[in-house]
């Protein structure tokens, strides 16, 4: 593939594979992933074509809640849609998107990750949304920068139409949606090349039709809604390799290297850090400082966050690793750790790995600053022979210590 190169934030780069393999866009605009409805809405305005050759239906409806229940009606009837939302409007869209998991309607969400709502109200970006959505049915791909915002966002629509499992392509609201990077820009017919259009057909043919009429959403009792949720597993038990699959083909025409977990640093590291999103540039950073003066440290970058695959992330630890910090950018009150922490820990225990000491740190919360003094304060807290568990970066607490 030969590469083009446009100046762009997260939000456009985005917004222009979304709109490759969109056909019906449903848009509400909220801060601060407005950006990408908005050039979603120009670009059909003006005509351009997405890669099955139409122009994009672009409608905006008067709440989060009506975008999201417009998505639902318009996969129902055979088109693939598209919505992009953030925060507050995420949550008014949790109710449809428990429908559109539970019936494998290949939708996707492209989210500029954001505070939702607490103590105050704030604009700015963490993961407190999207690790909402956990339980939604709904699998979740995490992009660190506008290439893989773009990138991967790209492995989402192409997941989700084989896979049948719903997706939301997510990155930092503020940090990675509003960045400016020299981004290579997808070909469409490049994109094209990777569509499996039997999936697509097959998509069409589900569709509600009365030429073929179906039943939807019935009322099911306990003698049998059981087994239909179980019923499901076959799909997400599926999807990792899916995901790997397409992250190879994008890789070839790339040169890039993505997997579902991907490992920065030393190969004999004895100190990683486990994290998503714009937090891994600045670790890249101090790891390659680190290394260069003779310490042994690294990152795991999380990739495919839903459906969580243990085995890939233990494969992706240097056996050397003893002692492991996971950062999460929210907080879930009350909860023994915050969501990527718990999952960590599960995945080693799963797998009877009792050598490694893991501790877990919050970060970020409402844009707070987290500059590399702070990822130095990680591996120097990983160093102490007791590290300290359950730690805040940036701020210095001192109610609760």
């Amino acid at each position: 593939m030969k590469k083009k190169f446009a100046v762009m934030d997260g939000n456009t780069a985005a917004a222009h594979v979304a709109y490759a393999f969109t056909e019906v866009a449903a848009i509400y605009p909220i801060t601060p992933s407005s950006p990408m409805a908005e050039k979603v809405d120009e670009w059909s305005a003006k005509g351009r074509k997405n890669l099955f050759g139409s122009t994009v239906d672009v409608i905006q409806m008067q709440s989060e809640a009506g975008a999201a229940g417009t998505c639902h009606g318009s996969l129902q009837a055979g088109a693939l849609t598209t919505t992009f939302t953030s925060s507050q409007g995420l949550m008014l869209m949790i109710p449809a998107m428990y429908a559109m998991g539970g019936q494998f309607l290949p939708s996707v969400m492209h989210i500029a990750s954001r505070v939702v709502t607490s103590n105050h109200h704030s604009i700015f970006g963490d993961h407190t949304d999207f690790m909402t959505c956990r339980m939604t049915g709904y699998a979740m791909l995490m992009s660190s920068s506008p290439q893989e915002a773009m990138d991967l966002g790209a492995v989402a629509h192409l997941s989700a139409i084989k896979g049948r499992v719903p997706f939301i392509n997510f990155f930092d609201g503020f940090r990675t949606s509003h960045e400016i990077q020299k981004v290579a820009i997808w070909d469409y017919k490049d994109l094209a090349e990777m569509v499996d259009m039997d999936a697509v057909e097959a998509f069409r043919k589900r569709a509600l039709n009365p030429e073929h009429p179906t039943m939807r959403g019935s009322h099911e009792n306990g003698d049998i809604f059981f087994q239909h949720r179980e019923a499901s597993n076959k799909y997400y038990d599926a999807l990792p390799e899916i995901v790997e699959e397409y992250m190879g083909k994008v890789n070839a025409k790339l040169g890039t290297d993505y997997q579902l977990f991907n490992y920065y640093g030393a190969a004999d590291a004895d100190r990683v850090i486990i994290a998503m999103g714009s937090i891994c540039d600045v670790a890249e950073e101090v790891i390659d400082y680190l290394n260069a003066h003779g310490e042994k440290v690294g990152l795991v970058k999380v990739r495919l966050y839903r459906p969580f695959r243990a085995d890939k992330l233990l494969a992706a630890i240097p056996a050397t690793a003893k002692k492991i910090a996971v950062l999460d950018r929210t907080k879930e009150p009350g909860a023994l750790g915050d969501p990527l922490y718990l999952d960590v820990i599960t995945a080693l225990a799963g797998a009877g790995i009792t050598d490694k000491t893991v501790v877990a740190g919050r970060y970020g919360l409402g844009s707070k600053d987290t500059p590399p003094k702070s990822v130095f304060a990680v591996y120097e807290n990983l160093a102490q022979d007791a590290p300290k568990n359950h730690f805040t970066m940036g701020i210095v607490d001192d109610v609760t210590n």
